[in-house]
């Protein structure tokens, strides 16, 4: 099948040759082969850009995920790949590093087209996806365990770190293959099999990654991929006593469905649910910085980033100044599609979401907040205005426009209910305390920052905050060696750095006593 999208056309990706093609779509990936669903059903995906038809995929059912965990069952019981020397699994990790980076345009280009996302960002992303597998390929064969000190001379006592199991891995639309390393990396670093659910928005990448592990070398069946909704072939992952561990980032209400599922069989849960992140703005920072990294917290990738900066907490003295350069800037944002050599941020994902976000800003002005810029979808007649570049039809695609909702308090809902679009808050405080108690007012707890010049009173504050990641003096960057994940609602365990391979294994304790005696405690009276 062709493409209508500038960007991507499946029928000529080598790494997919015989998902697309005559006879409908096979991209589901179940025990080394490319498969159709079992009931014929496809998906349209549809660039949200401009409206172009990208691809056909599968759209799986129930029955096609438990093939696929019967195939991952399969391989982990049979030993297939667990029993792979750990640093055979990590050279792997490497050779599909490299295979990115050596395709890194045209798994740009995949990403480009599913999510709308400017060209640069996902290429940028490809980047930090090469780097975790990276990571992960030399960390496997440093984590395998380690020998315990018993202060006896006669016992040899050592944990092992072995795979879990069969993983059932979900991951979100926003940025589709880096969440996907994320899990698939530690998972094969550590000797697991897994069943991968991509978000079925966004699958393409997904899919080129399964082809990347196969001729990479990784072994029929132990990677696995199913494509559609997760209320028809997602449940699976997080019910069936075959899945040992489920790991899903999204939103806190699947997650919350997720976690009880997997209460049935007691499985492991690893859940990365969001956040709402305080951006703390004191009076002695860097002014230009601050307002220059607000804007990139809050709008980057049109704020669908759950670690967005979409609370910005600002000293009150500071607070007209700050509020009159954000909105200036942000007059000036341009938006466009992922081609527009113009455009500094692109569309939202899907009508659905640019509605939830719309409901989000009429619900924050009828409880008396202002709204200073943007609050409504974008047009077509937006495409020469102040946000339009003239290179994108924003009638065309699925656009909102950059808003700023100044006089937030902490009654209102839009401070605390996550808006997942490019929409930010304005809040202020008088005292370091005041900045720490309204930081943390949320249910979430995943990442926050601080701004000031003064050292002392930034570790004061960065104490303060329960939240999992906080940056001082900057805003989004991560490190595939350092944990991520969050605090109360926004989540449980942690994805990079060792604790997230460790997500991934077992620990077994193993005793052995070299001089074995006897306890002559029981049974040695005589009637």
């Amino acid at each position: 099948m062709t493409t209508s999208s500038a960007l991507f056309d499946p029928a000529q990706v080598d790494l997919l040759a015989g998902v697309h093609g005559e006879g409908g779509p096979k991209s589901l990936f179940i025990d080394g082969e490319w498969k159709a669903a079992r009931n014929g059903e496809t998906r349209t995906i549809v660039c949200p850009a401009d409206g172009s038809v990208v691809a056909e995929v599968s759209e799986a059912s129930e029955d096609d995920t438990v093939d696929a965990i019967k195939a991952a069952r399969r391989t982990f019981d049979e030993g297939v790949w667990s029993s792979v020397p750990a640093i055979e699994r990590g050279k792997l990790l490497v050779r599909v590093a490299d295979a990115i980076r050596d395709n890194k345009d045209l798994f740009a280009a995949a990403e480009s087209a599913d999510t709308g996302k400017r060209y640069e960002e996902s290429q940028a992303d490809m980047d930090d996806i090469a780097g975790a597998f990276d990571y992960f390929g030399t960390l496997a064969s440093h984590h395998a365990g380690r020998v315990v000190d018993p202060a006896d001379e006669n016992i040899r006592s050592r944990v092992d770190a072995e795979p879990v199991g069969v993983c059932g891995l979900i991951t979100p639309w926003n940025y589709p293959l880096l969440q996907v390393s994320w899990k698939v990396a530690p998972a094969i670093a550590a000797g697991n099999s897994f069943v991968l659910k991509q978000a079925e928005l966004t699958p393409h990448t997904a899919m080129m990654l399964m082809a990347v592990l196969r001729d990479a070398g990784l072994p029929a069946g132990v990677a696995n991929l199913i494509t559609g909704a997760g209320a028809n072939c997602g449940n699976p992952l997080s019910q069936h006593p075959d899945v040992d561990m489920v790991s899903f980032t999204g939103g806190l209400e699947t997650g919350k469905i997720i976690a009880k599922n997997a209460a049935e069989t007691v499985k492991r849960t690893a859940l990365e649910l969001g956040g709402k992140n305080p951006n703390v703005i004191f009076a002695d920072c860097d002014f230009d910085t601050a307002v220059d990294n607000a804007l990139n917290g809050a709008f980057f990738h049109s704020g669908q980033v759950c670690s967005a900066g979409s609370r910005i907490i600002v000293e009150e003295s500071l607070h007209d100044k700050f509020v009159d350069a954000l909105v200036e800037r942000t007059n000036r944002i341009k938006i466009g599609g992922p081609k527009d050599s113009k455009a500094e941020t692109g569309p939202l994902i899907s009508e659905g979401q640019r509605d939830k976000v719309a409901k989000y800003v009429d619900r924050a002005r009828e409880q008396g907040a202002k709204i200073l810029t943007g609050g409504r979808a974008a047009t077509a007649e937006d495409t020469h205005g102040q946000h339009g570049t003239g290179e994108t039809d924003l009638g065309a695609g699925i656009y909102y426009l950059p808003t700023i909702i100044d006089g937030a308090t902490q009654d209102m809902e839009c401070v605390h209910d996550e808006a997942f679009g490019p929409v930010v808050t304005v809040e202020t405080f008088t005292t370091e305390e005041d900045a720490i108690r309204i930081g943390n007012d949320t249910i979430y707890g995943l990442a926050g920052a601080v701004w000031t010049n003064d050292a002392g009173k930034a570790e004061r504050v960065v104490r303060g905050l329960r939240h999992g990641t906080i940056w001082i003096n900057d805003f989004h960057p991560y490190l595939p060696q350092a944990e991520w994940g969050g605090y109360k609602q926004s989540g449980n365990g942690r994805e990079l750095g060792p604790t997230g391979l460790e997500e991934y294994q077992e620990h077994k304790h193993v005793f052995r006593n070299l001089t074995p005696t006897k306890w002559d405690q029981f049974g040695l009276q005589e009637d």
